[in-house]
């Protein structure tokens, strides 16, 4: 499949839409850091395309208390594959996810 050829006004809209969903991402980490999110709700929003394009280890290297290593210990634990973003979870994988980590 060939990459499509964008004028420089698509690309760069490509590019302010690309910046829009970091910061987006970025936020929702800082509110489930400061913990005015809570997992379940950040989960319950996996359908949002921002959202649903986030790394569950991200997720779960967002919550104090865990690191690199725990977030690696729990994917492994569930049967959740590393690179598996929140919108690709299936319903078993949700469900012991949230039972993980409340």
């Amino acid at each position: 499949m060939a990459i499509p050829t964008l004028t420089k006004e698509e690309r760069q809209a490509a590019l302010e839409k690309a910046k829009a969903a970091r910061i987006q991402r970025a936020e929702i980490r800082e509110q489930l850091r400061t913990g005015k999110l809570s997992v379940a709700q950040v989960v319950a929003m996996r359908e949002d395309e921002v959202v649903g394009r986030m790394k569950v280890t991200t997720l779960i290297e967002t919550l104090p208390g865990y690191g690199k290593a725990k977030a690696e210990k729990i994917m492994k634990e569930l049967g959740i594959a590393e690179s598996r973003r929140l919108r690709g979870l299936g319903e078993r994988q949700r469900e012991a996810l949230l039972e993980r980590l409340g």
